[in-house]
């Protein structure tokens, strides 16, 4: 059986690298490639995965839908995360959750999928500036090509 901690070890093998799949409302498929990592989720200390993101398609199908599957890989090794999605952001408030601490969240689930900035305040002003939400997904279901 794949664990959170064996999706999160084939993330790491690639920075990070995910591609987030999430269901319009026509029934097909959108995906994109973010980064994404594990970390505690901030309200519930539960391990999920996180992602920043921005854009209408993505955001806005996760608000109707929030079903959507996290794949990581590295070469051939690929392990998935399906699971339900809560957005944190500026158009998506969330309780206990001011401006401060989604900034600090942000940063949170920036390192968590590998990143790390020379300029924390200039980070935090682009995302700012860009209304990037955090998108934080409770598993599922995990599987994946590990033998």
């Amino acid at each position: 059986m794949t664990t959170l901690a064996d999706a999160e070890a084939v993330g790491g093998r690639d920075q990070f690298l995910a591609v987030i799949s999430t269901a319009r409302a026509d029934g097909t498929i959108q995906a994109s490639l973010v980064n994404a990592g594990v970390l505690a989720d901030p309200q519930t200390g539960q391990r999920v995965v996180g992602f920043v993101t921005y854009g209408r398609a993505k955001l806005g199908n996760l608000r109707a839908r929030p079903q959507v599957t996290v794949t990581f890989r590295a070469g051939w090794e690929w392990a998935a995360v399906e699971g339900t999605a809560r957005i944190i952001g500026p158009d998506d408030p969330a309780a206990g959750m001011d401006a401060e601490r989604l900034r600090l969240l942000r940063r949170d689930v920036f390192t968590a999928a590998g990143g790390s900035h020379d300029d924390w305040d200039e980070y935090d002003r682009v995302m700012a500036a860009e209304r990037r939400a955090v998108v934080l997904v409770t598993p599922t279901r995990i599987y994946s090509n590990q033998r």
